[in-house]
């Protein structure tokens, strides 16, 4: 079997949080149909409101009409029947970021989906290939690993598993292009490229302010300018999630020993419930 991205015109998304909306709309703009799915009506309906903001700002920023927008809504359907995703061409798995989660999922669409379909996680430091193996086609699995926040950022990170086949890398790598993406490869171990490298920054970033190196803002400014990156550690620690920040760096940790090692005042704000910008206060004050 020679899978090729001419024959996908179809895309399932499991999760309809800030991942799985975003790359749901996305692909939908960019002409596919998209099935989001996830196991609640309330989390597909906020799945929905996610997207319909995003793309009011869209219009608001003269990017797409008013018409363009509403097409693009029109593209996506929203379900909690895992059955749904049966006439998928490419499925695209963004729940959450815990191994036992996704390999119970990947099993699930082992049974419901064709042999053809490209089975992909958004996975962002879990084995592509221990998510495989929950299934009889380890070779249909590929990581996707999308950045957020998916419709503005441009990198998607396309991951090898153990069996994954020759050509579901190259349908991986050519979708994601097909959506206006740029793509790099990574093989399959911790953190892949991205955060194996980003969560050790964004950590040594909160040590400093925590050690009285230098303020907050002083961290982040140093970084930007003496880097010419958009955003400092604390701030994309906060725009992240603290506890996305933290779950990632327990596992490296876990996987790659004490270099990973979780800063003492990120484990303390994430008990303290201070998750960043979705809680209203990380490291800083948010609207």
């Amino acid at each position: 079997m020679v899978r090729a991205l001419d024959s996908i015109d179809r895309v399932g998304v499991v999760g309809a949080g800030t991942m799985g909306s975003g790359i749901a709309q996305v692909a939908a703009t960019y002409g596919y149909d998209v099935v989001m799915r996830d196991i609640e009506e309330t989390y597909v309906e906020n799945g929905f409101e996610t997207i319909a903001g995003s793309l009011e700002r869209l219009v608001g920023d003269e990017t797409l009409t008013e018409s363009e927008a509403k097409a693009v809504e029109d593209r996506i359907s929203g379900t909690t029947a895992l059955d749904d995703l049966t006439e998928c061409d490419i499925v695209v798995e963004a729940a959450l970021e815990e191994i036992d989660v996704k390999r119970d999922i990947f099993a699930d669409l082992d049974d419901i989906a064709p042999n053809e379909t490209v089975l992909a996680t958004n996975t962002s430091t879990l084995s592509i290939t221990t998510i495989a193996a929950a299934t009889e086609r380890p070779e249909s699995v590929v990581g996707l690993h999308f950045m957020n926040p998916v419709p503005v950022m441009k990198g998607v990170e396309v991951v090898r598993g153990e069996k994954t086949a020759e050509d579901v890398m190259h349908v991986a790598h050519a979708f994601a292009e097909d959506l206006g993406k740029e793509t790099w490869e990574s093989d399959d171990k911790p953190g892949f490229v991205a955060n194996r490298i980003l969560m050790p920054w964004i950590n040594e970033g909160i040590r400093a302010y925590d050690e009285g190196v230098a303020t907050k803002e002083d961290v982040d400014s140093g970084m930007k300018l003496g880097t010419n990156v958009p955003m400092g550690p604390l701030e994309l620690a906060d725009h992240i999630g603290l506890d996305i920040c933290l779950h990632a760096t327990e596992t490296l940790h876990e996987e790659l020993g004490d270099r990973y090692t979780p800063a003492y005042l990120l484990k303390r704000k994430v008990e303290a419930g201070d998750l960043g910008k979705k809680t209203g206060r990380g490291f800083y004050g948010h609207e």
